[in-house]
């Protein structure tokens, strides 16, 4: 599982090294890809396989599944970890998340986001507020 909230630096190559704590879950390969409120997601290989299989399954004729499949799977790039367990942001991934230099790498269970420091903050601290707003939806659904 991937979990935890690490700060690190984009180089001026842009490549970002992964936690060493994650590493080992990640894999050597793994497909980094637009997410959902302006961050990156980055994919071990048995994860995308699995999202990119639920959403070949989406009804092609409805605009909205086929834009979000587009956003994922057109902006995706499969990455390798270095020796020194860093991975290449491309220049539109960069860009799409506005990563400057310093990010944050949040744990999402199957999944590593990646966000610019400043953005994350901003996040977070409005998700915070609404924390007990979130709790009641979700023990209306049985999951809390």
């Amino acid at each position: 599982m991937l979990i935890g909230e690490y700060q690190h630096t984009l180089d001026s190559k842009k490549r970002l090294a992964i936690p060493s704590k994650v590493r080992k879950e990640l894999g050597e390969t793994a497909v980094l890809t637009r997410g959902l409120d302006n961050c990156l997601s980055l994919y071990p290989m048995q994860e995308w396989q699995k999202l990119t299989e639920k959403l070949s399954q989406l009804p092609v004729g409805q605009g909205n599944t086929r834009s979000f499949s587009r956003l994922m799977l057109a902006g995706a790039v499969e990455v390798e970890l270095d020796q020194l367990g860093r991975i290449l942001i491309p220049d539109y991934l960069k860009e799409f998340a506005g990563l400057k230099q310093k990010v944050v790498i949040a744990g999402v269970y199957n999944r590593l986001e990646v966000w610019d420091e400043e953005r994350w903050t901003a996040y977070k601290a409005g998700v915070e507020k609404n924390t007990d707003m979130i709790a009641e939806k979700l023990g209306e659904m049985g999951l809390y």
